[in-house]
């Protein structure tokens, strides 16, 4: 990610020009590791959201609307006790460093103005966000550091407020083009990796950009570059040094293969123009790239985080009932000896009067067979008709286990389907009432925590998806509640249901309303129904369909699981919905 200091630099020049001046009007708390700060400034609404996450750190303008929790977290209180109606006085950036500071005037406990500033650190694993007083005395942090998590600075109430421990590195926004050269000049690195050693604020991609146009095709680390080709990149770098002190920005966010926000970058990008897996959308602010780029990457990573204990749960479910359905099945192949155990028995019966006391076997003729001779093991300590009760006990033995597996192994093959299908379920899950759904079903079914109390009020199902194709309305479920309430009971017995054969998939209703749906559209609903479904990334995938009303669940089968008849089956490569 390319959050550095050069991003920051252009973020600061953004909420100045449209911030300074404004009014907090409110500050909320979405995330317990992020805030959303609205400002009232020049008859508009503006939301500021600062961020302190591990993986996506940041500060910027946003439009996305976020469900906040029904009680404000005690830090979200505090920045309402000490910011609410304070006015924006200025942003800045101590020494180019990843840190947006904005200085706040606003009214103390006596009604007298004063200043507070709040620090966004935007550093990895070491993000945070800091209030401070007048006198940069810390008056809370989203994230308290102290002596057991860092011995080199904490950030604890109380204490006085430090920027983060300096690298050492330069400011590029106070070098000279000479100084420029001379640490081009002593140095044996690439361009790029000595951009990103010597100066402060310059990340990778940064870097790597930087070089790319500074060099104009020459070798940057070739030790015979001339003078006046080193004195041509350091005025090549000084020139665009001196582009981010009078804020020539122009944002940009790079796709791979076309639609995935892969990475983004204050000023635009170049090194990449022979790559056509990579292409670059620009914008007219930092804010909108970076609402662009995190609107896929922060929802999906929250929604992992969220969903890491129950994949864990559901994944050891899915383990013991693969090891439970081959033990049983190595079981079964035991029980395979139970004919040979009711023929021994048979044999040593019809020959008991030949059998010598205390023999360890015995050759019996095989009148079930070609009369050829059997060698059967005996115990020596039993008697003959002992011994052949012995082998009718080990083939009702076997006859009852081979029976039992028989019935276990398909409760566990049903079971490790259904749990295969809350898996497919959640790796599809995109909100947290997708994953809220799951977690009742779970422990409706007794996967859950045992003693968890049960809910005061049940929440109503979200909505499952809806597309629309060729006129027709096609739903499709979330999660095997849906499934079952979408087909069970939202869906008339004309409509026609879909399902991917053999896969765990979601149930798939293509409302007809009394029409007769066209091939065509029966395939493109067979294509959704493949493509939610764990035969997503393969290709023929045979989808069958019916109407709703040949759709049966039987009594006891866990949610999500049916039967049908009277199908068809069309075999499709799945592609990917249209629009919602």
């Amino acid at each position: 990610m390319a959050y550095d200091g050069i991003a920051v630099a252009c973020m600061v020049r953004e909420l100045s020009e449209k911030l300074c001046g404004g009014r907090i009007d409110k500050i909320t708390q979405p995330q317990w590791d992020e805030i959303n700060i609205t400002i009232r400034n020049n008859g508009k609404n503006h939301k500021l959201l600062v961020s302190a996450s591990t993986s996506f750190a940041r500060v910027h303008l946003t439009g996305e609307q976020k469900e906040n929790p029904q009680k404000a977290p005690m830090f979200c209180m505090l920045l309402r006790k000490h910011l609410t109606g304070g006015k924006i006085l200025r942003f800045y950036q101590p020494d180019f460093e990843r840190v947006i500071a904005a200085e706040i005037e606003c009214m103390n406990e006596l009604g007298d103005l004063c200043t507070k500033s709040l620090f966004a650190e935007i550093m990895g694993k070491h993000s945070n966000i800091i209030i401070t007083d007048k006198e940069d005395k810390i008056l809370g942090s989203i994230k308290h550091v102290d002596f057991t998590v860092s011995a080199i600075r904490q950030v604890i109430p109380g204490m006085k407020y430090e920027l983060p421990p300096s690298q050492g590195k330069l400011n590029p926004l106070k070098v000279t083009e000479n100084e420029l050269f001379s640490i081009i000049d002593e140095s044996d690195k690439p361009l790029d990796k000595l951009l990103l050693d010597s100066f402060s604020g310059i990340g990778p991609l940064s870097s790597r950009e930087i070089a790319y146009m500074a060099t104009e095709g020459l070798v940057a680390n070739d030790m015979l570059l001339l003078k006046e080709e080193k004195k041509h990149i350091a005025g090549k770098v000084a020139e665009f040094f001196a582009g981010i002190k009078e804020g020539r920005f122009s944002p940009v966010v790079l796709y791979k293969e076309g639609k995935m926000p892969w990475d983004f970058n204050a000023f635009d990008v170049f090194q990449y123009s022979g790559n056509h897996n990579i292409t670059k959308g620009r914008f007219d602010s930092l804010s909108e790239s970076l609402d662009e780029f995190y609107s896929q990457r922060d929802k999906a990573e929250r929604i992992k985080q969220r969903t890491s204990d129950i994949m864990k749960l559901i994944g050891s479910n899915i383990n013991r009932c693969q090891k439970k359905i081959a033990l049983l099945e190595q079981q079964l192949m035991d029980c395979g000896k139970k004919e040979k155990y009711k023929l021994f028995g048979d044999l040593l019966t019809a020959n008991l009067y030949k059998i010598e006391e205390n023999s360890a076997f015995f050759e019996a003729e095989n009148y079930y067979g070609n009369m050829e001779k059997i060698k059967i093991d005996l115990i020596p300590e039993l008697t003959p008709p002992k011994n052949a009760q012995r082998y009718y006990n080990l083939f009702r033995k076997a006859k009852t286990t081979e029976e039992m597996s028989t019935k276990q192994i398909k409760i566990a093959k049903d079971e490790l389907l259904y749990l295969e299908s809350v898996q497919e379920s959640l790796m599809r899950a995109e909100t947290e009432d997708d994953i809220r759904e799951i977690k009742e079903e779970l422990v409706q079914q007794g996967y859950g925590r045992k003693g968890a109390a049960p809910k005061a009020k049940k929440e109503a199902l979200s909505k499952p998806h809806k597309f629309v194709i060729d006129g027709f309305d096609v739903y499709v479920g979330k999660n095997n509640l849906q499934n079952d309430n979408l087909t069970l009971r939202e869906a008339r017995g004309s409509d026609l249901w879909f399902h991917v054969k053999n896969y765990p998939g979601s149930h798939t209703v293509l409302k007809t309303n009394g029409k007769e749906p066209s091939e065509d559209t029966l395939v493109k609903a067979a294509k959704i129904a493949a493509y939610f479904s764990k035969a997503k990334n393969s290709s023929n995938v045979p989808v069958d369909y019916t109407k709703v009303k040949n759709v049966k669940k039987p009594s006891g089968a866990k949610p999500g699981m049916v039967i049908y008849e009277n199908y068809n089956t069309i075999n499709v490569t799945p592609q990917e919905p249209p629009i919602r």
